[in-house]
């Protein structure tokens, strides 16, 4: 999506480090007051979605409890909709490239939408397919879903990481270089994604 901003060298990145801050302070703003409700986590792990069941421990009705679900609803249906516009995005543009089966379909551009519709309509469909797994087996859905969370970790880890062997020289030629403090960040960077994907492979 680098191609429909203004600039994308200096405000994609920008962008970038805004929203890690932004989901930091908020997440944090979330997190820590949901701790302090937290019912026994006994209860909590046999359930697929237990943060309904946490606020109505919390607020001791059904009624104030699904009001307080109705902003983490929204926000659901907002990321979703980021998801598949990026992924979207990136479906078409591997299929600009002919990188992927049915190349010259997912390519096309809807030019009354102005939107890649064919690419959209890919990603919606893959979708759904894993959204249904989990009527079918929720076993099969956390190991996608676990699954999905290492790759995308590997993925943002392999580029910090050749760009590390290479002693960074691709960044000589971009608006940002951090010099030390950048390959501190790689470092820490690449550690932490080893991190988590051990974990979540342990798990």
């Amino acid at each position: 999506m680098c191609e429909e901003v203004r600039q994308p060298a200096t405000q994609v990145p920008k962008a970038m480090v805004g929203t890690i801050i932004l989901n930091m302070i908020c997440g944090l703003i979330f997190l820590i007051p949901l701790m302090f409700v937290l019912p026994p986590i006994e209860d909590l792990i046999v359930l697929a979605q237990p943060f309904p069941y946490i606020m109505s421990s919390a607020v001791g009705n059904e009624g104030g409890a699904f009001a307080l679900c109705i902003p983490i609803m929204a926000l659901a249906i907002m990321c979703g909709t980021g998801c598949t516009t990026a992924s979207s995005r990136c479906a078409w543009a591997f299929a600009r490239d002919g990188a992927i089966p049915g190349s010259v379909l997912w390519k096309e551009i809807n030019k009354k939408l102005d939107v890649p519709l064919n690419a959209m309509m890919l990603c919606m469909g893959v979708e759904i397919a894993l959204g249904l797994i989990y009527f079918g087996s929720t076993a099969a859905f956390n190991a996608f879903s676990g699954a999905g969370v290492i790759f995308l970790t590997v993925a943002y880890a392999m580029p910090i990481f050749a760009s590390l062997i290479t002693g960074r020289k691709s960044l000589k030629a971009g608006a940002y270089d951090f010099g030390v403090f950048g390959v501190f960040c790689n470092v820490v960077a690449i550690g932490k994604s080893s991190l988590c994907t051990s974990c979540q492979s342990i798990n």
